[in-house]
């Protein structure tokens, strides 16, 4: 009965250790979302999530990038991607300074917020080759 109890304490322990490893493990990450025919990632803060999302960047065709005019990266923007015909396909908030989208081929109007100022932008996307595109507030 006492060994019983004791293996049974063991198996416990290492249940909520393997439990709780694979969870601190995917905060590390960043998640790839899908919307459709739209995927979207964001990240940045750091040097293993910039090496993350580069090793990614190959799957998408547009990244945009968020600083302000000094040059210091910005996190939390609002991005919101509309199609030609004004049907929103992204609408969230960025995770930090690179934000990675992959359209279809196509124009696009991009709004981007940061500390209630938006910047606008009109992007033409091809299918294959990753554009960059900028986006820059003034502030402190």
């Amino acid at each position: 009965m006492k060994h019983s109890k004791l293996t049974m304490a063991a198996v416990a322990l290492l249940l909520t250790n393997a439990m709780v490893v694979p969870l601190g493990y995917a905060a590390d990450e960043e998640v790839v979302y899908n919307n459709g025919s739209v995927k979207y990632v964001s990240g940045g803060v750091g040097s293993a999530s910039t090496d993350r999302l580069s090793s990614l960047a190959k799957d998408f065709n547009l990244k945009l990038v968020f600083a302000l005019k000094s040059g210091n990266y910005v996190s939390g923007v609002d991005v919101k991607i509309a199609d030609a015909a004004g049907n929103t396909l992204v609408s969230t908030k960025s995770e930090g300074p690179w934000f990675l989208v992959r359209l279809p081929a196509g124009t696009f109007k991009i709004g981007a917020t940061y500390e209630g100022k938006t910047e606008i932008r009109t992007i033409a996307v091809g299918a294959e080759k990753l554009k960059t595109v900028d986006f820059r507030w003034s502030g402190e």
